[in-house]
């Protein structure tokens, strides 16, 4: 049983955002540059820009910005834009121009940064009765990725989000359910589906009353079938207090003791992209209490660079992570979607970083997989390089895939020192397509915007 964080709360922190129209009055802002604080106001036109004080004031080492890790993964930079975008926003900024005009050409930029990969909108969204399931996705068969509306927001931004477009105010690209009915009728619907992924933004900037009627239903006999729930946040990293301090704190760890409680296996999927995440001790004291309650906290984030683009961040992640009770689950490649180009790193360094972390870890850190990248046909990653009939090749493998037949078949692409993304990649030995590329290319011909059953 958890034990009650009443003690705790003799003075809490408070939650305080801090966005473009209030971080001015942060004192770490005066400090800064004044052409970083002008990028910082240029491009968060453009890329959602989201902080908070406990980010502010306990990540960020102050001395070493803008080169801190933290500091690049929450606050937009310069380069995270072209040289044109970028001008095309400053001098609207600059001339004050009309909110509306700023706005027409900050979405035409948007919409040029690929908000959403791998098909998201057009080919995982399910149906239900030819209705499609506009806040759900449904790529892989046993697992159904739900996306509730009062989650679609969170405590802070990472720079790199792939779901960027989760926060910029442009429904029409945003996916996000209003109830849980929905979800309950497509799982009865769906036997082969083992697996929900309550995803967004962060499912725990909800109130704890909100995610209770959102997930309670899933606990239900009639929900045998389901037997994982998990629930993507970054909340233990961006505002610990949640579980600690929060006003409703021990409520979200009653309810987590409810789903355990159930029957059902509770993993909380942590994004942790860096060891100072980690560290503090409202950090600590979140993980140790999500843990008492019979959850499991994995770890997950992408390879990024100016953030995590070592071996030693990585090690430092994972050895820590486990030495608190956490599990090393994906190291991903960074997607191709939003400032992609400021954030990538080709896949061969990203394989040699890695290889390098994996193998200075303690078996118990080496359950992390990687890199992987989560790309249309599904999770790719790269095993390693090798020699093939005189040949040097990548050789690759899908952790998931549109059809499970796909899924631990080792293929080939030609090595390619430049190749950022699996999109990069040509197949290699002779060999004009990867072998699932013609059962892939049928299938986008014929989802039409839903999922196909393969196989299932």
């Amino acid at each position: 049983m958890i034990q009650t964080a009443a003690s705790s709360r003799s003075a809490p922190e408070r939650y305080r955002a801090v966005t473009r129209h209030t971080i001015h009055r942060t004192p770490q802002w005066e400090a800064m540059d004044p052409e970083l604080r002008e990028a910082v106001e240029i491009v968060s036109h453009v890329l959602p820009f989201r902080v908070n004080s406990y980010v502010v004031n306990h990540l960020i080492d102050w001395d070493r910005v803008p080169d801190d890790p933290i500091f690049q993964l929450t606050f937009p930079q310069r380069a995270m834009l072209d040289d044109d975008d970028f001008n095309r926003v400053a001098d609207l900024v600059r001339g004050q121009a009309d909110r509306d005009e700023i706005k027409a050409v900050v979405n035409e930029i948007r919409m040029g940064l690929n908000p959403h990969p791998a098909g998201q909108m057009t080919h995982n969204v399910p149906e239900l009765n030819g209705r499609r399931l506009e806040g759900m996705q449904h790529k892989y068969r046993e697992t159904l990725l739900f996306f509730p509306a009062r989650g679609q927001t969170c405590h802070a931004y990472c720079t790199y989000c792939f779901r960027w477009a989760q926060f910029v105010g442009m429904p029409e690209i945003k996916f996000e359910a209003r109830e849980s009915e929905d979800l309950v009728a497509y799982l009865k619907a769906h036997p082969e589906i083992t697996d929900v992924l309550v995803t967004g933004g962060d499912p725990m900037i909800m109130k704890t009353k909100l995610l209770r009627e959102y997930l309670a239903p899933l606990l239900s006999e009639e929900m045998e079938h389901l037997k994982t729930i998990r629930i993507g946040t970054k909340s233990p990293a961006y505002w610990p207090q949640r579980f600690v301090t929060d006003d409703d704190a021990d409520d979200a760890l009653r309810f987590f003791e409810d789903v355990v409680r159930s029957g059902k296996h509770l993993a909380i999927m942590g994004h942790f992209s860096h060891p100072v995440e980690i560290r503090t001790e409202m950090a600590r004291k979140a993980l140790r209490r999500i843990r008492s309650t019979g959850a499991e906290v994995r770890m997950q984030a992408p390879l990024i660079r100016h953030v995590n683009d070592n071996v030693e961040a990585w090690t430092d992640l994972w050895r820590e992570g486990v030495r608190q009770g956490l599990i090393p689950y994906y190291m991903f490649v960074e997607r191709d979607t939003g400032a992609k180009n400021y954030f990538e790193i080709p896949l061969a360094r990203g394989l040699e970083i890695y290889q390098e972390a994996f193998r200075q870890l303690s078996g118990l850190c080496r359950t992390v997989r990687g890199p992987s990248m989560s790309a249309h046909p599904g999770k790719v990653r790269i095993l390693g390089t090798a020699e093939v009939h005189g040949e040097k090749v990548f050789v690759l493998d899908l952790l998931q895939a549109r059809n499970p037949d796909w899924v631990g078949r080792p293929f080939f692409a030609r090595f390619d020192p430049e190749a950022t993304w699996v999109n990069h990649l040509e197949p290699a030995l002779g060999r004009d397509r990867f072998f699932f590329q013609d059962e892939l290319d049928e299938l986008t011909v014929s989802a039409a915007g839903a999922l196909p059953v393969v196989n299932a």
